[in-house]
């Protein structure tokens, strides 16, 4: 499937099909290896030139109480002012948030490469190749996969490292269950204890699949080889020990394995087409159980740029 070109402020979400921490880093980070697809949940990110102003600025929408300073945003617009002229109007951003924050969607690696691309129009600058993957990865580990508009990548290194795969041939059905419990990367990594797994197999396993040609019920076949495919699952739960009930009553209620995304805390459900997420997603929004009071559920696919339901 071809992915139309990404809208410059549209700032989508990913998941991770597979996540095998494959070593440590003399600088004391994980390497790690994984499937990232950009999925149609989005953010929204809109700019103005704010000549008079003395500062980038940035409104925040759809996520009360998220705070504006050390927004990613913000990062990425001071650190792509270095490929503008010296005196490049201040920018007004406005970031309407449908991600769910600290979830393992990437949320707020995808909004800084959005901000790097509407930054860029607005300043008629254009960049490329090693100085735009080197800004990226200045900002976070993820962006610079974000700035592709790569549908999927076999993702290495901390996350900075990508080499495109194949887009699925037909749309395959993704259930996000986001429940009321953020988890940070830092404190799911500092958790983590080596333990030894095939997960590395079953990562590189599925990136040949992708290459061979993958469409939404192939991948929505790998359910059970990925619901225990994230190193990082047990480090989750040592966080947030509430995940394993969680996790536990979606399975049960969708009679379904699960796997969590990234670091977490959103769980992924897999299924042939769209609609049968969506159908999977009425079933399990019908009567929530009280851990999953304040659950985000979406049901989406492959290419978006919106969920075509969310529940309730």
């Amino acid at each position: 499937m071809t992915l139309p070109e990404q809208p410059l402020g549209i700032a989508r979400a990913k998941i991770n099909l597979g996540l095998a921490i494959v070593g440590e880093r003399d600088d004391g980070y994980h390497a790690l290896r994984s499937v990232f697809v950009l999925i149609g949940l989005a953010d929204r990110l809109t700019v103005e030139l704010a000549p008079g102003a003395v500062a980038d600025s940035l409104i925040v929408d759809g996520e009360p109480g998220l705070p504006v300073e050390g927004n990613l945003v913000l990062k990425a617009a001071s650190l792509a002012r270095f490929f503008s002229a010296p005196q490049a109007p201040f920018l007004a951003f406005r970031l309407v948030k449908r991600i769910p924050l600290s979830a393992g969607l990437g949320g707020g690696s995808s909004d800084a490469a959005a901000a790097i691309r509407v930054a860029m129009d607005a300043w008629g600058v254009r960049q490329t190749g090693p100085a735009l993957h080197g800004l990226a990865a200045a900002i976070g580990a993820d962006v610079p996969f974000f700035t592709t508009a790569e549908p999927v990548a076999l993702v290495s290194s901390i996350g900075d490292q990508h080499r495109p795969l194949p887009g699925l041939q037909s749309r395959p059905g993704i259930l996000l269950v986001s429940p009321d419990v953020p988890i940070s990367t830092r404190d799911a990594f500092a958790a983590y204890r080596f333990h030894r797994t095939d997960t590395a197999r079953i990562v590189d396993d599925l990136a040949m699949d992708f290459v061979g040609g993958l469409d939404g019920p192939g991948l929505a076949a790998w359910t059970d080889r990925l619901a225990d495919a994230n190193d990082l699952w047990q480090a989750a739960t040592t966080v947030a020990p509430r995940l394993r009930e969680i996790r536990a009553l979606i399975e049960s209620r969708l009679g379904r394995r699960v796997f969590m995304s990234g670091s977490g805390s959103t769980f992924v459900g897999l299924y042939p087409s769209p609609q049968a997420a969506v159908e999977a997603g009425r079933l399990l929004a019908a009567d929530l159980p009280d851990p999953l009071a304040g659950a985000r559920i979406a049901a989406t696919d492959d290419v978006g740029p919106d969920p075509h339901w969310r529940f309730p």
